[in-house]
């Protein structure tokens, strides 16, 4: 059976120009006068070509030459005629605004807009583009008739859509299943490598569609491994494997995206993984063949700790065998076929209450030809749940090639392509235009299928609600997965989801050249293609690639997605007058645009540019429906001709934090649906009311701004709760009100506002507290589900009860939350939040009786902050609820609390009372003594009065049964803790040391504790006890979990009568160490217990000396093992610290700060005075060398160390012995420091040298390496970067470049006299160079090489650097940021460009002058 071929659907093209070529504009402003036979002719011929469409689509699928040429000519043609009667659209709507006056406003612009708005010159330029369009149609309905196309009607596009209930099949669940011991194999690889100092490469390999992905979603999801793993990443690399790409997306799939952003991609990544166990999945590999790139990426990667792990998966065993070299790739097996079975029959059947026993029959035929693909199945199964007779389903079966390792399963998913209708086919294959794996959003694809017309309109539904049933039914097909709704941080909800690789590969098969990804700079000559329609684009100076392309080629583009800033204007605008939809980011205050080319505009998405204002010409988009403005901080105004933007759907101005006010005239855009943020400015003929609302029907979430400006506001605001029907105007689902003081006299009618049918979020905010009563009767309808109100002046406010989320915030005036005559009960609410209410006190008022209902039946989580008068949580009566076993008393208003808390209540002085509750149990009655049985967060901090958690027996704490995170911060008269069997996490700020005698009852569950008590000047020894009770110890015989545990002002810990608890944390990953008074040695005890331990920090421990009477010198056989897999240290204001305890050989950090009396890091050494006062000689001849000391046990220490901090650290007279692995230093305010010097111990003694033999510092061989003289200063040979902060005396002479060295930062110092490149190596190629008040720097490299990739550099304060060498004078135009002294800014080098040949002696001249001088 030849493989049938997919192809894009035509059909629905056609009937966009059918409908366009009927549009009743055409007729009301008779912009076809003189055209009026053709325009007859082709609404004739038309329905001629869509009779035989369908015919002509199945041979083209069948691969019939003749049908296929004559369907892309079809496409050419109807493309090109859609772009004429757009003209023709945009004509008549340019006459309607000008009938509605919009010429006179525009003045003399219009001239510049509307060059050609000459009626008969418009005629005659239309008519001759008709005439073509016609006779390419007759031509084209001749070969119709030759080919002998046959009349085959189109199937009716379906307007009772499909109710898909595609949540029927959990695929995870099934996937759970199906790959359990996959996935437990692989957990178990992942997990054992733990001890492992080598990154750990586990490739997945399976052809496509075998389920790689979502068994690398179980694993990464997997409570063990997010436990495991310090931090998780996961990247989709897809089709290349470019380096510097990845390591960005890598980077910015981190919580640490934003960190350094300015600096380079595989540095970013570097520091980001440096000392963390990490995993990171790359998804999707099959462009990795070269080992040179993987080798680039492995080393940034290999800076992780111990156990670090790549999890990736491929369908090239050669990329696995190169990704993974030292272990065998996982082999994923084909998925069971009862389990193919189970897939297929849940999606077929999903809409289905019976299974018919003939069609079941028919699957185990089915099953057989997707040889174990999830993804076959779920294709087949989609397609037959459309189908419902046999004789369909056995032509399914019949119809399906068997999936083979060549063709693997994309027969199928052709199949499943081919079975969707036309219209369909269209907006599914325009998802080519995204890259792989991009979350897309599905709002905006529905308004990007809008304006590129692949969604008719119909009367009896919106284009938004066809576009989402048709992305419905695509979901149910499997076409999308991976469906996720998100918040962004301003609350407004989002929905996303992505496209399986292989789908995205038939999408782009069906475009062909039509759509174009560069998420990359592209390499080839001609990556924009003539036949380009559609674009996406996502790297750095995009628009300087697209500036260059276009300059040569003219593709007709419609779409235009530019992912990333814009900061330079795109050019040859006139060849982008075919756009509908532009998304840009423009990264400067001007609009870079020029609207007069963009008249067919549709969707315009200018989110979180930096404009201060559109342009007053965009009034002319007359087409534009979308306008997305959401996060432009700068932007302050909106266009003033805005109103006679009539198309206008969607307007987004969320985020627009100074927008001041709307522009007149908005009633008249009565299409208008979102408006996401009104902001009534100060009244005036410039500026839009409420009032203009009136007309439109406003919904989903409503947010008012600066309210206080509205004039005339008791009949506007009152005109807003009049409107019933919301949906069709939905002011961008939210609409918030600021200045709500200034609505005069709006009391009575305010509360209407609440009567918006449609209307799920309200925002009311003033700007300043004043006196008001607006929300004393508010009465919203059932539909308003979240209500934020800030600055509200009101002492109460109406009803709320309806309410799933309520936001107070500012209310300073509010005593009440619950007025007279409404309910106490919220039986609906489950997020509260109370900030800021300085006069609250009680729940409801007083003379009011509670009624008998629990009040927050469904509250999940509850935050209270700066609330000072609130004395008391609201209480509840003991009620009988029905039960099995009869009546369960239930006394709490917190059933199903989950997150509580409570901040700056200073009166606040118990939690609510827990009476004993009967519960009936198998038996009898057992007692529950619990006010909070779902709670798992509850915080607590600075609450003055807070001194016990209350209970109704005395003497009984309070039961938290599901608790598991505790945070107690600033409450000095709490001395105990209650019971919390389940609790993980313990956080204790500023309490009391009695508190501590609390802990051991957590220590079995407990994994990160937190104690920061309050500072004693004395420990009585009744304090320094264990932290577990003899008797605890006896019972218990298990390890603690605990990984983190930080300590300040625990003496208990290391006092001299504390018996050691240490042994019990061999789990013990992160220990810090704070204001530990009795902390005088390195305490080896508690160092030798922790095995796991990782990152240590000790600081504020002023007593800390160091050894006491351990020999300064110790034998290599005699040196410490403790803490073996230590991996970053940090020691801070520690003033009495004199030396380094033996740090171990893991150690990858090393942090030291404050440290005033330290006098060395990597070993004591013997002739230090010698060589110190060696440095302050001038010019002397010196023979002492670096070398000549004793060699140091300690020279080999810290193999592994990469990055090395010193600050404050003033009697450190030199840093010798550093390690040979050093890639970054930062030393500030060390003034003392007059050496450094790499680690040459262990090496033949070389010979001496003098001051004045300059012989090269790194050895080659090394052992016959000749040492550095004193005035010259080692550097490790892999250093990438170093800085050096305000040492006015520090390193006096030469400094000598290392060859890897990227940045070097100098900035007060008075002793460097020159910057060198090693002898004899390759000199180095700075990325960053800054120098800064160095008084003494008076040379530096010559080398051009040190400087081509020079991007950052400053020069100020140099006073002895007199002229810049010319290697770096000719670098200057290329530098992007640069700060030179005045001085300097002369000698900058520019090429030469004589406008005549005689011109060149004088600029050659004044060239050689410029360098003299």
């Amino acid at each position: 059976m030849a493989e049938r071929v997919v192809t894009m659907a035509i059909g629905p093209l056609v009937s966009m120009l059918k409908d366009k070529a009927s549009s009743y504009l055409l007729d009301q402003y008779k912009v076809m006068e003189g055209m009026e036979e053709q325009h007859k002719i082709l609404k004739r011929k038309l329905p001629a070509i869509l009779d035989v469409i369908t015919d002509v689509e199945e041979q083209a699928m069948a691969q019939r030459e003749g049908a296929k040429a004559w369907l892309q000519e079809l496409r050419t043609v109807a493309y090109v005629a859609n772009e004429v009667f757009d003209e023709f659209k945009y004509e008549a709507l340019r006459r309607e605004a000008k009938k509605n006056g919009h010429y006179i406003k525009l003045g003399f612009d219009v001239i510049k807009l509307f060059p050609t708005h000459n009626r008969v010159a418009f005629r005659y330029k239309m008519g001759r583009k008709l005439c073509l369009i016609l006779q390419a149609v007759e031509v084209l309905i001749a070969e119709m008739q030759v080919f002998g196309f046959k009349y085959q009607p189109q199937p009716p596009v379906s307007k009772e859509w499909r109710h898909t209930d595609y949540v029927s099949i959990d695929p995870q669940e099934i996937a759970s299943r199906s790959r359990h011991e996959d996935k437990k194999n692989i957990i178990g690889i992942l997990v054992d490598e733990a001890s492992n100092a080598d990154l750990t490469v586990v490739p997945v390999v399976a052809m496509g569609g075998l389920g790689k992905t979502t068994l690398a979603q179980l694993i990464y999801n997997d409570p063990e491994i997010q436990k495991h793993f310090q931090l998780l990443l996961w990247v989709c690399v897809s089709d290349t494997f470019d380096v510097n790409s990845l390591a960005k997306s890598i980077v910015e799939a981190s919580p640490n995206k934003n960190v350094d952003t300015d600096k380079p991609p595989l540095d970013r990544l570097q520091k980001l993984v440096s000392g963390q166990r990490y995993l990171l999945v790359l998804d999707d590999v099959w462009d990795n063949k070269e080992l040179r790139k993987w080798e680039r990426l492995k080393v940034c990667l290999q800076h992780g700790g111990m156990g670090s792990a790549v999890l990736t998966t491929t369908r090239d065993k050669r990329v696995s065998e190169i990704m993974g070299a030292d272990r065998a790739a996982y082999n994923l097996n084909a998925l069971e076929d009862h389990f193919i079975k189970e897939i297929i029959e849940a999606r077929a059947f999903s809409s289905k209450k019976e299974k018919p026993i003939e069609l079941v029959e028919v699957v185990d035929e089915i099953v057989k030809r997707c040889c174990g693909s999830p993804l076959a199945a779920t294709a087949l199964g989609s397609v037959l749940c459309t189908k419902t007779s046999v004789k369909e389903w056995k032509a399914v079966s019949s119809g399906t090639s068997v999936c083979t390792d060549e063709t693997g399963i994309l027969p199928i998913l052709k199949l499943s392509y081919n079975d969707l209708p036309a219209h369909m086919k269209q907006c599914f294959a325009f998802c080519a235009v995204f890259p792989k794996d991009y979350k897309i959003n599905v709002e905006k694809l529905i308004q990007l299928w809008i304006a590129n017309g692949f969604i008719l309109e119909y009367k009896e539904d919106s284009p938004e609600t066809s576009g989402k049933h048709i992305f419905d039914e695509l979901v149910s097909r499997s076409f999308f997965l991976d469906l996720e709704e998100s918040k962004d941080y301003s609350g407004y909800y989002s929905s996303t989801c992505k496209i399986h690789d292989l789908m995205h590969d038939i999408a782009m098969s069906v475009m062909e050249k039509e759509c174009v990804v560069a998420t990359m700079e592209p390499s080839e000559i001609e990556w924009l293609p003539d036949t380009a329609r559609h674009l996406f684009l996502s790297y750095e100076e995009a628009e300087r690639i697209l500036n260059d392309s276009m300059q040569e080629r003219s593709p007709a583009i419609q779409t235009l997605l530019c992912n990333s800033d814009v900061f330079s204007p795109l050019q040859h605008l006139s060849k982008y007058n075919t756009l509908h939809a532009l998304k840009l980011c423009l990264g400067t205050e001007s609009f870079l645009l020029k609207p007069k080319y963009l008249h067919h505009l549709r969707y315009l998405d200018l989110s979180e540019s930096s404009i201060k204002a559109l342009p007053e010409d965009i009034s002319i988009l007359y087409n534009l429906q979308v306008l997305d403005l959401s996060y432009c901080n700068y932007l302050d105004r909106l266009p003033r001709q805005m109103k006679y933007m009539t198309s206008l759907y969607h307007l987004y101005t969320h985020g627009c934090r100074n927008l001041k006010s709307m522009p007149p005239g908005l009633e008249n855009l009565t299409k208008l649906q979102t408006l996401t943020v009104f902001v009534a400015g100060v009244p005036g003929p410039d500026c839009a009311d409420v009032g203009e609302l009136h007309g439109l029907n406003i919904g989903g979430r409503l947010e008012l701004c600066q309210v206080e400006n509205v004039e005339k506001a008791e009949a506007e605001v009152a005109n807003l709760g009049g409107q019933l029907e919301l949906q069709h105007l939905n002011l961008g689902d939210q609409l918030e009100l600021r200045r709500v003081e200034n609505v005069k006299k709006a009391e009575a009618k305010v509360a209407n506002l609440g009567n918006k049918k449609d209307l799920r979020e309200l925002t009311l905010r003033w700007t300043e507290v004043g006196d008001s009563k607006v929300l004393d009767k508010f009465e919203p309808h059932g539909g308003l589900q979240v209500l934020k109100i800030y600055k509200y002046g009101g002492k109460c406010m109406g009803m709320l009860q309806n309410m799933v989320e309520i936001h107070l915030s500012g209310c300073e005036r509010l005593q009440v939350l619950f007025s007279c005559g409404t309910s106490f009960t919220f039986p609906k609410l489950k997020v509260l939040t109370l900030e800021h209410l300085l006069d609250f006190e009680r729940w409801w008022e007083i003379n009011e009786a509670q009624e008998e209902q629990i009040i927050f039946p469904l509250l999940e989580k509850l935050f209270i902050r700066h609330c000072g008068k609130l004395i008391a949580l609201p209480e509840a009566p003991l009620l009988g609820e029905p039960s099995r076993g009869g009546n369960r008393l239930v006394c709490t208003p917190f059933s199903l609390l989950e997150n509580l808390f409570i901040w700056y209540c200073g009166k606040l002085v118990p939690l609510r009372e827990a009476p004993l509750v009967h519960e009936s149990c198998s038996g009898g009655y057992r007692l529950v003594q619990s006010a909070f049985p779902a709670l798992k967060v509850l915080a607590l901090e600075d609450l003055g009065s807070f001194q016990k958690w209350d209970a109704a027996v005395e003497g009984e704490p309070i039961l938290f049964p599901q608790l598991e995170t505790l945070s107690v911060q600033k409450c000095p008269k709490l001395v105990d803790l209650p019971e919390a069997p389940k609790l993980s996490v313990l956080v204790i700020e500023d309490g009391k040391q009695e508190v501590f005698h609390f802990v051991d009852r957590y220590l079995s569950s407990l994994t990160n504790l937190t104690l920061r008590l309050e500072h004693r000047e004395t420990t009585s020894e009744a304090e320094c006890t264990s932290i577990v009770p003899v008797d605890s110890k006896e019972k218990w015989n298990q390890k603690s979990p605990l990984t983190v545990l930080e300590l300040e002002c625990c003496n208990s810990f290391f006092g001299p009568g504390a018996l050691e608890p240490w042994d019990y944390f061999v789990h013990l990953e992160k220990l810090e160490i704070g204001r530990c008074d009795v902390l005088v040695h390195w305490p080896e005890n508690v160092f030798q217990s922790l095995v796991s331990l990782r990152r240590l920090v000790i600081r504020n421990c002023e007593n800390l000396t160091g050894y006491a009477q351990a020999p300064l010198e110790p034998l290599a056989s005699e040196r410490s093992e403790h803490l073996r897999g230590l991996e970053s240290l940090c020691l801070e204001r520690c003033p009495s610290l004199v030396e380094m305890f033996n740090v171990p050989a893991s150690l990858k950090k090393m942090n030291i700060h404050g440290c005033i009396k330290l006098e060395s890091i990597f070993g004591k050494q013997q002739g230090m005075a010698d060589l110190v006062q060696v440095s302050s000689s001038s010019e002397a001849d010196v023979p002492t060398a670096v070398s000549e000391l004793p060699s140091s046990p300690m020279n080999h220490f810290c193999p592994c160390l990469e990055d090395l901090d010193l600050v404050l650290c003033g009697s450190l007279q030199a840093v010798l012995h550093m390690p040979l692995s050093l890639k970054n230093i930062w030393i500030a305010d060390c003034s003392s420091i007059q050496v450094l010097s790499c680690q040459l111990g262990g090496l033949q003694k070389p010979e001496a040298t003098t001051s004045r033999s300059r012989s090269p510092i790194m050895p080659q061989p090394l052992a016959a390496a000749t040492a550095p003289t004193a005035r010259e200063h080692l550097l490790p040979p892999h250093l990438e970067s170093l800085t050096i902060l305000n040492c006015a005396g520090m390193l006096g002479g030469t400094l000598r470049l290392p060859a890897p060295l990227k940045r070097l930062f100098i900035m007060g110092n008075s002793g460097l006299t020159s910057l060198e490149c090693l002898s004899g190596e390759h000199p180095p190629s700075l990325e960053s160079l800054w120098l800064e008040r160095c008084s003494t720097l008076a040379s530096l490299p010559n080398e051009p090489q040190v400087y081509r990739s020079l991007w950052s550099l400053e020069i100020t304060g140099c006073p002895a650097i007199k002229k810049l060498p010319r290697c770096m004078q000719q670098q200057l135009g290329s530098i992007k940021r640069k700060w030179l002294d005045a001085r300097y800014e002369v000698t900058e080098f520019k090429p030469l460009k004589p406008k005549t040949w005689k011109e060149i002696p004088r600029l050659v001249r004044e060239r050689r002058q410029a360098c003299r001088s």
